[in-house]
């Protein structure tokens, strides 16, 4: 058997396909099940997280293992094997442990070093284990990744070149100021109770925000998660003196909430989104007493304000071209003007104005040949060429009152959102994109070596557990010689006392364990080696030994194996 893993992550596909493909807890589960019930796995973890899907199997046919593997990712994703197989990285054997061990480290992290990841690494073997869907195999490798990635963090500084995805979140919210003046006093909503919530729950009380609400549809969830924060940070839900006031809400409160909050961080397991575009809209309006203002970008590129409506645009019975309008200048200047026939331009002012645009009669140019003239005759008088006039400077956007973090894959927040005067959106894909010009530390090279070692070192044990089972049983082949030997000669020599028959026994022992002794340590060493599998296979042939004897031997030591969850 061999290990597998076939995946996806925000290295290797677009935001909009991994918000597609995650996994809720249920499917997870079932994906386990129905790779331990396919012909080429025998064991089988997901590793699920807002930027990765992964799904790990101890397989006996490489090719068949991937075709089997990708197809049930895409059945169980809902993302179509053609449409998801762009997507997928397959690695195998030392590189898929190679892989594991750089993920448990935080280098394939969106911020290197973070150590979340860990956890996740955790509930990952913690539902395998109590799914029955990991064997030896995982069991081990997801263990030693654990111990592999710990000690990264406790024997280099990595954890000075990454951060968690809240902390780095947060710090884009900031726009590169200090997080902790940023947060000063704001009010927080952070809506969702599970693991990422809580850390950015913690992590804005720790940055100094007034107020922190919680929002989950479980209110009881919320009101734990309320009640650990006031133990750490601040006053108790029930009143008290502190910096840091903190309650919990049912989510059916979160729009009037939305109108209080300075700060919104939201990370739930729903399928759909939680605020809409229109949700976020009727917040600003609300708290602001003015309507909602998007900015949008014109045909000709320029930045305007329109009304959030959604059914119009800011463009919307225009009576230009808006294709031909030269890039760089507003649909309202004119230059975008010069050249229409009066009647257009006519409509033109109108729309400017707001004005009611009356289409059902339009003139004709010969009918306003005098307007026409007039027109000419203004722009030769004041010697202007409107072709040729600077294009107005773009609308300055005002600066956001109202920050929202969308750490939820698939998203909470409508995207859309970023477009409202006011309100500055950070999301996974912003994220992503921010992440790439981030610094890293120089201790990363040292986590990277630290890697490899670990990674030869748990290709060696594998190898070496994996001839043990032979061993054993060339051993106990030997053993059960030996005592055919013994009782066959206390049939010939009747006479012998106890003390005799035991000096014999003895004897015979220990010619047997220094003949066996040499010879199996060394094939112990050499299959620990890089291609040493086949030493297992050459002892067996050699002294003839049954495999199914050997088959025991390893389901026996399978059995005994320390399968609790890892410390």
């Amino acid at each position: 058997m061999s290990l597998l893993v076939v995946g996806l992550s925000h290295r290797s596909a677009p935001v909009s396909v991994l918000e597609r493909a995650a996994l809720s807890a249920d499917a997870q589960g079932k994906l386990l099940q129905d790779t331990v019930a396919a012909e080429p796995a025998t064991e089988a973890a997901v590793l699920a997280t807002c930027n990765r899907i992964e799904l790990y199997a101890d397989v006996d046919k490489f090719h068949a293992g991937v075709a089997e593997l990708s197809t049930l990712l895409a059945q169980h994703s809902g993302v179509g094997l053609d449409e998801l197989t762009p997507h997928l990285y397959v690695h195998y054997e030392d590189r898929a442990v190679h892989h594991l061990f750089s993920v448990a480290c935080g280098l394939d992290s969106m911020v290197v070093g973070e150590g979340q990841i860990l956890g996740q690494i955790k509930d990952s073997l913690a539902r395998a284990q109590d799914l029955h869907t990991a064997g030896k195999l995982l069991n081990d490798l997801f263990q030693q990744a654990l111990r592999v990635g710990k000690r990264a963090h406790s024997e280099t500084g990595i954890d000075r070149a990454g951060q968690s995805l809240v902390t780095f979140g947060l710090e884009q919210l900031a726009a590169g100021g200090a997080v902790q003046d940023w947060a000063a006093g704001r009010r927080a909503l952070v809506i969702g109770a599970g693991s990422m919530s809580s850390l950015a729950a913690a992590t804005l009380a720790r940055a100094g925000v007034a107020e922190i609400v919680v929002a989950n549809r479980t209110l009881e969830r919320a009101e734990r998660l309320a009640l650990l924060l006031a133990e750490h940070h601040g006053q108790r839900p029930t009143g008290g003196d502190a910096s840091v006031t903190v309650r919990a809400v049912p989510m059916d409160a979160v729009r009037d909430e939305l109108t209080r909050a300075d700060v919104v961080v939201s990370c739930t397991g729903a399928t759909g989104l939680v605020l809409t575009a229109e949700t976020v809209a009727q917040a600003v309006e609300g708290r602001t007493g003015q309507p909602a203002v998007a900015h949008t970008a014109h045909p000709a590129g320029k930045p305007g304000n329109a009304r959030v409506s959604p059914s119009t645009g800011a463009d919307d019975n225009c009576p230009l071209d808006q294709a031909a309008v030269q890039p760089g200048f507003s649909v309202m200047g004119e230059a975008a003007v010069a050249g229409l026939d009066a009647a257009t331009l006519e409509q033109h002012a109108a729309w400017v104005d707001n004005g009611v645009l009356d289409r059902r009669e339009r003139r004709t140019p010969e009918a306003d040949a005098e307007l026409i003239t007039a027109l000419a005759a203004t722009v030769a008088t004041g010697a202007r060429i409107p072709e040729r006039r600077r294009p107005e400077p773009p609308a300055e956007r005002p600066a956001p009152f109202l920050f929202l973090l969308d750490l939820a894959m698939p998203r909470d927040i409508d995207a859309a959102v970023h477009r409202l005067a006011g309100v500055r959106l950070v999301d996974i894909e912003s994220l992503a994109e921010a992440s790439v010009d981030a610094p890293m530390a120089a201790d990363v090279d040292q986590v990277r070596r630290i890697v490899s070692d670990e990674v030869a070192a748990f290709g060696a044990a594998q190898r070496a557990a994996h001839i043990t089972p032979t061993v054993v049983a060339l051993r106990t082949m030997a053993a059960d010689v030996v005592a055919g030997e013994i009782a066959r000669l206390d049939g010939r020599l009747p006479d012998l006392d106890e003390r005799q028959r035991g000096e014999i026994r003895q004897a015979v022992h220990r010619v047997v364990d220094k003949l066996l002794h040499a010879p199996t340590v060394r094939v112990k060493q050499l299959a620990a080696e890089p291609g040493g599998a086949g030493y297992a296979d050459a002892l067996r042939t050699l002294f003839d030994l049954d495999p199914e004897t050997v088959a025991a031997v390893s389901r026996a030591g399978d059995s005994t194996d320390t399968k609790g969850r890892p410390a």
